[in-house]
């Protein structure tokens, strides 16, 4: 079984996987974004190590109990072969109804079928007023990249 697109990868199959992920991750489903990944995926997401599908629901959901509305833009940073490179940005608030936007980059690694096998991803959050706000859910018509700020 193959989920496409599959390495090697050219520009447009690269955005087009970048864009899969994004549109995945939007949906808030632990189970849709693990779906993604090979049986025995290894992620590092900040300073947690994950393995395997299990790790992976159950980080996802511990997330998104926590960070409230998130909604996420990725963008193409590199791309070669079998990897990919992104940065990303999301929004969300905590439970006291403190805004943050996440920053961070990803680096990507997929097996031949398509699937994710590795994914190591180094984040930081700055505090943002509810004005400060620029991404409102997920991404609609031709948006512009994503402002380094």
């Amino acid at each position: 079984m193959t989920r496409p697109p599959v390495p090697p990868f050219d520009e447009a199959s690269a955005r087009t996987k970048v864009q899969a992920a994004e549109d995945a991750w939007n949906t808030r489903d632990p189970q849709r974004v693990a779906a993604a990944y090979t049986a025995d995926s290894v992620w590092r997401n900040r300073s947690e190590f994950i393995t395997g599908h299990d790790e992976i629901v159950a980080f996802l959901t511990r997330k998104w109990e926590r960070e409230l509305d998130y909604a996420l833009r990725k963008s193409l940073w590199a791309f070669t072969g079998n990897r990919i490179a992104v940065r990303f940005q999301y929004e969300w608030h905590d439970e006291a109804g403190q805004w943050w936007r996440s920053h961070g980059n990803e680096n990507w690694e997929f097996t031949p079928e398509g699937y994710m096998s590795r994914r190591e991803a180094s984040i930081n959050d700055v505090r943002i007023t509810e004005a400060d706000r620029r991404i409102f859910g997920p991404r609609t018509g031709d948006e512009p990249d994503i402002p380094l700020r």
